[in-house]
């Protein structure tokens, strides 16, 4: 008998609890005019631009805690929010679940990712290993057989970070249990964001508690100061322990903490519809994304991509690798079809409708084969007479569109 979400669950068709608002504002709504203000607020805050991979590594020594629902419940908060590219990666070496989480779409894995990597080159090639949720959010999953995905080790990781961080702005990584197999040094070393994942329990709060202390002890002190805990799976109608006292001893570790109430929908253990939560456990992973992307301006920063004095970020994402800055086309040239200079951008010296000597045109990130010449510029001197004018096309990848010609090079300047 096969143990899927759609024989195991009772009432597949049951309805959505959170409301979605029409328009382009967050996908719930809770409260009234200053709530909805403070809400408008942490949606600004999760919108904020990210213009290099930022991080997210979700541990705990502990299993059974909610590692695998927060892992996904916050990465589909963030893609459904953010609208962006937001990918979470399997690196639990005990047959992780984060794969029984969204409906899979390939039963490719992680490993299997691993092994393909000189081969990809683009975010469609990465795709073919992703399941995608109805949020937006691609999950890479892992093997179900423990002796096979112990196999994926430090070094794994770190190359699959490495190749998925320039297509992704945002990783979640769910880690295994435990602090001392292979592929938890790359996931701590290259982690920009910790949260530690508790039980309102006395077991669970202690282990995550000693988690802290651990990595305190090896080196991760300043991680373990911008780390945020997250106490899971929390009972109302519980009284025998009193989570106040947990939130009161995280909140002098951690930079944040934020409680979980129980959801039935979470409990399944299926794929995760952020619909189907409960009002108030939806709001509590929204202030979860909220407090995440408040280091966002900080990692950046450390990146040298925004400013210190108050300038404002960059709104436009970033191009992908080895391709120009949209809209920047060589100054004195009328742009290419589709382009579209920035107002007020100054001039640049060169002659009329050629590109600076030494820099490449916008749309050429790549020299030429050596011996053909830029389009605008005069022939290298001493061509063979008759030998073909060559032409550079757009940049790699793309080919460009059959019948299109490239524009006429300008005439040349005057002797």
């Amino acid at each position: 008998m096969e143990l899927s979400s759609d024989r195991l669950l009772s009432n597949k068709k049951q309805k959505a609890r959170s409301s979605r608002p029409v328009g382009s504002g967050s996908r719930f709504r809770l409260g009234g005019k200053k709530e909805e203000a403070e809400r408008q607020r942490k949606l600004e805050l999760i919108r904020t631009p990210v213009l290099s991979c930022y991080r997210i590594a979700v541990i705990s020594l502990k299993g059974g805690v909610g590692k695998t629902t927060t892992t996904t419940a916050l990465g589909a908060t963030l893609a459904s929010e953010r609208q962006d590219k937001i990918l979470a990666i399997d690196a639990n070496p005990d047959a992780g679940t984060l794969g029984r989480r969204v409906r899979r779409e390939t039963g490719a894995t992680i490993r299997d990712l691993v092994q393909a990597i000189p081969y990809l080159n683009s975010y469609m090639d990465i795709r073919r290993f992703t399941s995608q949720a109805p949020s937006g959010l691609e999950i890479i999953a892992n093997d179900v057989d423990p002796a096979v995905s112990t196999t994926f080790n430090d070094e794994d990781y770190r190359r699959a970070i490495d190749v998925l961080g320039k297509q992704y702005p945002i990783i979640l990584t769910d880690s295994g249990t435990g602090l001392l197999y292979s592929a938890m040094r790359g996931v701590l070393d290259l982690a920009d964001q910790l949260i530690i994942i508790s039980t309102p329990s006395v077991d669970g709060a202690s282990s995550a508690s000693t988690t802290l202390d651990w990595l305190s002890a090896h080196g991760y002190s300043e991680l373990v100061a911008r780390s945020i805990t997250v106490i899971s799976g929390v009972r109302e109608t519980g009284k025998m322990i009193k989570v106040e006292d947990i939130v009161a001893h995280f909140e002098t570790r951690c930079r944040g903490v934020v409680v979980v109430p129980f959801d039935e929908h979470l409990a399944t253990g299926a794929e995760v519809d952020l619909d189907m939560m409960r009002p108030k456990v939806r709001e509590a992973y929204f202030n979860l994304a909220a407090m995440v992307a408040e280091d966002f301006v900080r990692h950046q920063q450390a990146q040298g991509l925004w400013t210190s004095d108050g300038n404002p970020p960059p709104v436009a994402p970033p191009p992908l690798p080895g391709q120009p800055l949209p809209g920047q086309p060589v100054p004195g040239q009328p742009p290419y079809p589709g382009q579209h200079p920035y107002p007020g951008q100054p001039g640049q010296p060169g002659h009329p409708g050629q590109p600076v000597p030494g820099q490449f045109a916008p749309q050429q990130p790549a020299p030429p084969v050596p011996g053909q010449p830029y389009p605008g510029q005069p022939p290298v001197p001493g061509p063979q007479p008759g030998q073909p004018q060559h032409h550079a096309g757009p940049p790699y990848p793309q080919q460009p569109p059959q019948g299109q010609t490239p524009p006429p090079p300008p005439p040349p300047p005057s002797q």
